[in-house]
């Protein structure tokens, strides 16, 4: 199952082929702009691709392994700027408690080849980096790795270990971008955690006989920031003597270091403040993002967003057999973008018997995952292909409330009982995150103490994206109920959509793109309001599945408004129109 929808698909091989794409994102010339030599440039501290090796901790992630899977479809040269964590963390369950055990990762065993070492310093020593790629059509995963480097947001928020990742990231990966004989033509960093490669990059130019004006004009005009979270003050602060110990030692130029200095503080720095001060082009990642996130410069201007919806990248995350129904019945085109004007009428031919047809399918792909999954208790599961499916597959923080639906356990049971329907919940609590850890293992207790609950609720630990995906193949319907304004984006629920599901949500992130007239909306003024709102969607939706005109409807109106918006090639293109 975990390679199933992986690179099903043919990349751009000829010349035609990619100015075709090019012509129908309205950039004919950008094969001028963008080469092997020049490539797209994208730096992220996580990746979230099983399959090579890397293993991400949520959204953020997805995100990134998908930018990289779209450029390969579309023939984009595209370099992938990540670590190669040499441990990973995975969990189970003993006696309802859960625990976390760590597993070695070697590059060799998943198709990368050693490049060469690049060197970074501290005050102190210097710290030699191995740099690892692997080329997959035109784009490529170029990572930086050494034994000390641990795991995924190890240590701290904050702590010298997190200051030493991300600065191995941002001067050791520009280094190795340069030792592949790569300058890039824009620089897109995947949240701040990524910023010193923009720095590396200025501190080049700086170092290079660049007056310091000149070289920062020429950074922020190919830096892109897309930011992933609301809210600046919930970001982790760096300390000055931090960065006498990790950074200053990196940077050429005295010119570069006052100035990097003068974005501190009282002593501290939040990255978001020089990031956004590096980079001309900014956005984020959903409509309502880019419209309240809540961002200053150093002057205390706030700052504007360009809204750049996340998508997925399709034919990894959807049914083959429901691609190929998109593509037969031109919905689709070969680039997995709408089809012009026939889009919206060839979506409002889907039948439910077709609909109904296309998820039995996907429920066995779903059982054939669980085959060797576990639940709270040990126990293999298997939901039958008669049962209706609800599940929660998200990453498991405060905002997001995978506790809402047990608010009333009674209530929730006699939905799941008298309905014929399971719920199955997954997600990963982020390390450090001891309260989010305790309010998991309350639900879990509460879940054991009711019965009907202990049937027909299955907590799934050690969620990755094999499981994300069999969740968004097999359920007939997701929950997504966020706290209304905290979340950036979200794609678990576009990959619900995408395939054939009925969503529950709040109006919230990339969901509140459109109408909310589109999905089963979830709302009220107090959170008793939302959890009775939240009842009656659910009963819905059970509803809607068993009827077909309803189910038609409910189907054909969340593709017609969401199905652009999902579209990875659609992110793709926004992204090229935005930064040529």
């Amino acid at each position: 199952m975990e390679d199933q929808n992986l690179n099903q698909y043919q990349p751009l091989e000829s010349i035609e082929d990619v100015e075709e794409f090019y012509s129908a994102i309205r950039r004919e010339n950008l094969t001028h702009k963008l080469s092997p030599e020049r490539p797209y440039c994208y730096w992220t501290i996580e990746t979230y691709d099983k399959s090579n090796g890397i293993r991400g901790g949520g959204g953020l992630g997805v995100l990134a392994a998908d930018m990289r899977r779209v450029a390969e479809q579309l023939s984009v040269p595209f370099v992938l700027v990540t670590p190669f964590y040499p441990w990973e963390s995975h969990q189970k369950m003993e006696n309802l408690q859960q625990t976390d055990y760590h597993e070695e990762r070697n590059y060799k065993d998943y198709g990368f080849n050693y490049v060469d070492k690049v060197s970074i310093r501290t005050a102190t020593a210097g710290v030699e980096l191995d740099v690892i790629e692997k080329r997959l059509g035109t784009s490529r995963f170029l990572c930086i790795t050494e034994p000390n480097f641990g795991e995924l947001y190890s240590g701290e928020s904050g702590s010298d270990h997190r200051l030493y990742q991300e600065v191995a990231l941002g001067f050791g990966g520009y280094k190795a971008l340069k030792r592949i004989g790569c300058k890039p033509a824009i620089i897109q960093l995947n949240e701040v955690a990524t910023f010193f490669a923009a720095i590396a990059r200025l501190d080049e130019l700086a170092s290079s006989g660049m007056d310091l004006y000149e070289a920062l004009v020429y950074t922020r005009k190919h830096t892109l920031y897309t930011n992933h979270t609301l809210v600046q003050a919930a970001e982790a602060n760096f300390r000055y003597d931090q960065f006498e110990q990790y950074v200053f030692p990196n940077i050429k130029s005295s010119a570069v270091r006052r100035w990097l200095s003068n974005q501190f503080n009282n002593g501290e720095i939040r990255l978001s403040t020089p990031t956004i001060e590096i980079a001309e082009l900014r956005s984020g990642v959903s409509k309502l993002h880019a419209r309240v996130a809540n961002y200053h410069d150093i002057n205390g201007n706030k700052i504007k967003f360009k809204s750049v919806t996340n998508g997925v990248h399709l034919r990894t995350w959807v049914l083959p057999e429901i691609m190929d129904y998109y593509h037969e019945h031109n919905i689709l085109t070969r680039f997995d973008l709408p089809v012009e004007r026939e889009y919206e009428e060839n979506i409002d031919k889907i039948t439910a018997e077709e609909i109904r047809n296309l998820k039995r399918i996907c429920r066995v792909k779903l059982n054939e995952t669980l085959k060797h999954r576990t639940d709270q208790y040990g126990n293999v599961i298997q939901i039958p292909e008669d049962a209706f499916l609800f599940d929660f597959k998200r990453r498991f923080v405060d905002y997001k409330r995978p506790w809402l639906p047990f608010t009333d356990t009674d209530r929730i049971a006699k939905i799941l009982e008298e309905n014929n329907a399971h719920y199955i919940l997954s997600g990963r609590v982020h390390s450090g995150d001891d309260v989010m850890f305790g309010k998991l293992m309350d639900l879990l207790k509460k879940i054991d103490e009711n019965p009907i609950l202990k049937e027909r609720v299955h907590y799934l630990p050690d969620y990755d994206e094999e499981l994300g995906l069999a969740l968004s193949l097999g359920a007939n319907s997701s929950i997504n109920t966020p706290i209304v304004g905290l979340e950036a984006c979200g794609t678990s629920w576009e990959k619900d959509i995408a395939n054939l599901g009925l969503l529950i949500s709040t109006h919230d992130g990339g969901v509140a793109d459109c109408s909310s007239d589109n999905y089963l909306h979830v709302e009220g003024k107090t959170e008793e309001d939302e959890v009775k709102s939240l009842y009656e969607q659910m009963e819905l939706a059970i509803k809607a599945w068993n009827n077909d005109f309803d189910l038609e409807y409910w189907v054909h109106t969340q593709l017609k408004a969401y199905l652009d918006i999902c579209s990875g090639t659609r992110m793709m293109r926004d992204y090229l129109n935005y930064l040529f």
